[in-house]
């Protein structure tokens, strides 16, 4: 009887073992950019969900991104709609694109991914955070927009907290706008892990 109760006790702790290192992310890298697998933000552990590169003109390389969550998930809709703090850690590669297309960029891909009504009930908004993308990109910068629940969804970019959009709905638009079904395919499927 002891021996059978020693070899359960030894069977759950490797499959807790086990189970402990599926969950655990793992660093990822893609086009020479190393993501951690972990990351520590706005107290909470979150873990890569997936990485993928920003393309341009079949051939140049804008950013390489990586999606943290509390919770990872394959799945978009969860992605967009949870309740849990969201992070996006974009590096830049390139030195192509201005401070203007980079906030026209971002306001055009608002508006593609979300419904025009909400588009228009958030114009004030999407126009503020374009805004913030206020410098030219270069090789290296980064940005970082975290979504912290009863917040927010506030940018950093090069270095500088830019400010904060308050509100889940405009954090899902903007979730939307990298994950749903009229995001770029690339990034939704390599920031989803698919």
């Amino acid at each position: 009887m002891k021996r059978t109760i020693t070899k359960v006790l030894a069977m759950a702790a490797c499959a807790t073992m086990l189970a402990a290192g599926v969950a655990a992310a793992e660093d990822m890298e893609i086009a020479g950019v190393k993501f951690p697998g972990e990351k520590v933000v706005a107290g909470k552990t979150l873990k890569l969900n997936g990485v993928a590169v920003r393309k341009a003109l079949i051939f140049i390389k804008v950013f390489a991104g990586g999606f943290y969550l509390e919770n990872p998930t394959t799945d978009a809709k969860e992605a967009i709609e949870s309740e849990q703090v969201k992070h996006f850690h974009l590096h830049y590669l390139t030195s192509k694109a201005t401070a203007k297309k980079l906030q026209e960029g971002f306001i055009e891909a608002m508006e593609k991914a979300n419904p025009p009504e909400l588009v228009e009930k958030h114009r004030r908004e999407i126009e503020l955070y374009a805004s913030w993308l206020d410098s030219d990109m270069a090789p290296g910068a980064v940005s970082e927009a975290t979504y912290v629940p009863g917040v927010g969804v506030t940018l950093t970019y090069k270095g500088i907290v830019k400010g904060t959009i308050p509100g889940t709905e405009f954090a899902q638009m903007y979730f939307r706008y990298n994950l749903g079904e009229k995001a770029d395919k690339a990034l939704r499927e390599g920031y989803l892990g698919q």
